[in-house]
């Protein structure tokens, strides 16, 4: 089973993930990470923090000669702006944030939640996704997340080739699908920040190339859209996922809601094996399975919670009204969330893929692959 679990601190030492079930003999390709982290550090709107990080994988296991060993694989980020044991706890908690239900839980100071929950931790979980995109490449499966919605302003995406979207979102200081709408954008980013304030957004994911039958229907723990939305969930600040349509379906009737089938002779060599629909409702999942479209999952990441005008808070010491303390923050980073929910979402369609056909090593799962595409056209 492929998975991978965290370690760190926002301002410790090091931040590390540990992959594992990662199949052998695959090249990484360390660059590629650290250009996905580089996109989670930008996006208009962050704070000073990224200007002292320069987020790098380092590889320190699983692998030999720069290909994967089948054994599990430890990511590093390093912190460059470590200083932990230097600084003070907070007294006041930060309505939004973890810090008053974390130390009461855990009968300890703020700072012990803060650090572990802060949103930094993203940036090895985006490392992890970005090498399970490097497995799924090697299928021919493409991923792409992007901004749709900030600050209550909807970016429609321009149609386009999946490599012409690509240019338009790093063209995007959004990282939108609609360059156009920028300087828009920008300025109530701008203004939100004068004000103290924060904004939040809505990103989308969109992987093509997905075969029919990666998931499952027979547990409902093993539900391909049941593991996404609790990876997706699971990101600090996200608030809600969809999966297609979404909340829009319980809107409209059937007939509005689920896709026709239709079959395509010219199609039957491809992925979808000629079964196409003229709409994509489902999002490419029905039934905890893939369906042969594309997977579409959009998540709602509200507002950062530390405000430079801060909220109505306690002081834990005295009990008296106070407002909330101040730590530094950006004032928008739903486009950074963009990055970290394609990476995270990666993640889980490789988990799916690898216990479709198999994770001891990339032969025996491309082998597994072109015999399961065979089968099923023949059926």
């Amino acid at each position: 089973m492929l998975r991978y679990w965290t370690a760190g601190e926002s301002h410790g030492k090091t931040l590390l993930a540990l992959v594992d079930g990662f199949p052998a003999g695959l090249e990484i390709d360390t660059d590629g990470i650290d250009v996905e982290l580089r996109r989670r550090q930008g996006g208009y709107g962050r704070g000073g923090r990224q200007k002292i990080e320069t987020d790098r994988v380092e590889v320190l296991s699983g692998s030999w000669q720069n290909k994967t060993l089948g054994s599990p694989i430890a990511l590093q980020v390093i912190n460059q702006d470590y200083k932990i044991e230097r600084l003070q706890d907070l007294e006041r908690p930060r309505p939004g944030h973890g810090d008053l239900t974390g130390a009461i839980k855990f009968l300890g100071p703020i700072r012990a939640i803060l650090e572990r929950a802060s949103a930094r931790e993203t940036a090895v979980r985006v490392a992890a996704g970005a090498l399970a995109k490097q497995l799924l490449e090697t299928f021919d499966i493409s991923v792409i997340g992007y901004v749709v919605e900030l600050g209550g302003i909807r970016i429609e995406p321009q149609k386009a080739t999946l490599t012409e979207q690509r240019k338009l979102r790093d063209t995007s200081e959004i990282y939108s699908l609609n360059p156009d709408q920028d300087a828009k954008i920008k300025q109530l980013i701008d203004d939100t920040g004068e004000a103290g304030d924060t904004l939040g957004g809505i990103v989308e994911t969109r992987i093509e190339g997905l075969p029919f039958g990666i998931g499952t229907h027979a547990q409902w723990d093993q539900k391909l859209d049941g593991k996404i939305a609790q990876a997706v969930m699971a990101v600090q600040a996200i608030k809600g996922v969809e999966i297609g349509l979404g909340f829009e379906a319980a809107r409209r009737p059937g007939s509005k809601v689920h896709d026709p089938i239709v079959y395509d002779e010219t199609q039957a060599k491809s992925r979808n094996l000629g079964y196409t629909r003229p709409t994509n409702n489902a999002g490419g999942l029905e039934a905890g399975m893939t369906n042969g479209q594309a997977l579409v999952v959009r998540a709602a990441k509200k507002p950062i919670s530390t405000l430079r005008q801060p909220l109505e808070s306690v002081n834990l010491e005295t009990k008296k009204t106070h407002t909330a303390q101040y730590e530094r923050s950006d004032v928008c980073a739903v486009s950074a969330c963009s990055v970290i929910i394609e990476n995270v979402v990666a993640f889980e369609v490789a988990c799916a893929f690898c216990e479709k056909f198999g994770n001891d090593n990339i032969t025996e799962m491309q082998a597994r692959f072109e015999l399961f595409m065979k089968l099923a056209r023949e059926r």
